[in-house]
């Protein structure tokens, strides 16, 4: 690897009594894909949040091109050279793909204050076209998009010719798979070809393992191992990461071991005829004790089937029922007993700037009332019930949610549904953003839920999750299904793809 670019000295984080970073050294180079790894909490993106400039160190130092660095914001950071590309959603509604591309920069295009809006709009269809993403334009209201095609948009306004340093932060989990390819072929060119640096946060062990240089492994806010390239191409590698993420050895058994599609003959939910934009006449029927899985590309209908039998979205024509009564709201469906894991989590699963025991018995208030009051007291027990058994790492249920690493809010959002004890459960893409034991943890409580004869409709653009969870598993494209595969030991990824593109 090349000269350092960025150094990182005796780096302490604390939030209030939790310790996030403890003396931690980094230090970047040029022309590296540096990947960082460990379990939600471990400090990985609050090491380079700190760098980036969105929240200032308690202790220790940073040297930037060989100079103090001590950003104030993110748009400091970004002007000097250092871009992050947030997990969450970081769009500004309401505006045009171009304004939130050039958000920050409108001078560049001013004159006597007013903003040469048609010079914009070629500018940023010129970088849309340079990054690969021809089918987004610059004219178009960002509210027209996706949440994955919003991210592309993102990657946009992030990498200019400026860009010495970049930070994914678990950016994949909320990109299709096309959009995956444009973020890899992107980062390779920057640190090949481009000799800059790419920091690459992940959960994803065969994505690290595939497009990093180098890797630095994180347990409760310390480093405890760096893994050169070659390291990492070694036998053995998977068994020590999880090793050292852990402290403790993993088992290999992620998924189901068992191949039996059995499950009860009354229906739970059951879509029925229903037509909404481009879906027409769907037709659905999730049993009790069935794992019913949708697979596809973006775009291809498949979260938008699950907003439906939420609620969220009212169909057109046709009708959403559960015991025969039709869901026409998220209320009537949470009254119902069916529970909805939103992929885009900080906008539609959590209430950020309330605290994580709030979020927890929001949908379990009515069951808590005595009289006109909800006790406190109750409140907390339940709360704190599902803390433990999820094993949320915080210091205590009133920390607010905001302040959560993604994969613990992933917990919250599983938590609240448990509390309440819902018998239908909707997960569009349940794993996003979740380290491997966590991983274990769920998908034992998803097929433990199938055993209790509880129904489960898994949305998910990972198809070995599909094949290592699902009884059937429904492949939609362009808004229709192509095929469905049941469950079975020989049913391999590859039979699957081809009916998705």
């Amino acid at each position: 690897m090349g000269e350092e670019v960025l150094e990182i000295r005796h780096m302490h984080k604390a939030f209030g009594p939790t310790i996030a970073l403890k003396d931690v050294d980094v230090t970047l180079k040029k022309g590296e894909i540096r990947g960082l790894i460990g379990e939600n909490g471990s400090g990985k993106s609050t090491i380079m949040s700190i760098a980036c400039g969105m929240q200032p160190q308690t202790s220790g130092e940073m040297l930037y091109q060989g100079k103090p660095w001590r950003p104030s914001n993110m748009v400091e950071a970004q002007a000097a050279g250092i871009s992050m590309i947030l997990q969450e959603a970081n769009t500004i509604p309401g505006v045009t793909v171009a304004q939130n591309i050039f958000a920050g920069h409108e001078k560049e295009f001013s004159r006597m204050g007013i903003i040469n809006m048609e010079k914009m709009y070629r500018e940023a269809e010129r970088l849309l076209e340079k990054f690969g993403i021809e089918r987004i334009h610059a004219r178009d209201a960002i509210n027209h998009y996706n949440f994955e095609d919003r991210k592309l948009i993102e990657i946009v306004r992030c990498v200019t010719d400026e860009t010495r340093i970049l930070v994914v932060d678990e950016t994949t989990t909320a990109l299709s798979l096309e959009g995956r390819e444009i973020l890899y072929k992107l980062i390779h060119k920057m640190a090949e070809e481009e000799d800059k640096t790419v920091v690459f946060v992940s959960h994803d062990m065969d994505e690290i393992l595939e497009h990093c240089s180098v890797l630095t492994v994180l347990r409760d806010g310390e480093i405890v191992g760096e893994l050169s390239r070659q390291e990492m191409d070694a036998p053995d590698a998977v068994q020590k990461i999880r090793y050292l993420m852990v402290g403790r050895e993993i088992g290999e058994k992620y998924y189901r071991e068992d191949f039996d599609s059995s499950h009860g003959k009354e229906v739970a939910l059951e879509l029925e005829d229903v037509s909404w934009g481009p879906i027409k006449h769907f037709n659905l029927k999730l049993h009790k004790g069935e794992i019913l899985g949708f697979g596809g590309l973006s775009g291809c209908g498949m979260h938008e089937i699950g907003r439906i039998a939420y609620g969220i979205e009212r169909p057109e024509g046709g009708r959403v029922l559960r015991n025969g009564k039709e869901i026409k709201t998220p209320l009537a469906a949470i009254e119902s007993g069916i529970g909805y894991i939103s992929k885009n989590r900080d906008q539609e699963a959590l209430v950020l700037d309330a605290s994580i025991e709030q979020n927890i018995v929001l949908p379990s208030l009515k069951s808590l009332e005595k009289g006109i009051m909800v006790l406190p007291g109750d409140e907390h027990r339940m709360a704190g019930k599902e803390i433990e058994s999820f094993r949320i790492k915080c210091h205590g249920g009133r920390q607010l949610v905001n302040t959560l690493s993604g994969g613990n809010k992933q917990k919250v959002s599983f938590a609240k549904w448990s509390a309440k004890g819902s018998e239908v459960i909707i997960m569009d893409c349940p794993a996003r953003g979740v380290d491997i034991g966590v991983k274990q943890a769920m998908y034992a409580l998803i097929e433990q839920m199938k055993k209790d004869g509880k129904a489960v409709l898994m949305i998910s653009e990972e198809l070995s999750e599909l094949v290592g969870m699902a009884d059937e598993i429904v492949i939609m494209k362009d808004y229709e299904v192509t095929k469905t595969f049941t469950r079975a030991p020989e049913l391999k990824q590859t039979d699957i793809v081809e009916y998705m593109i």
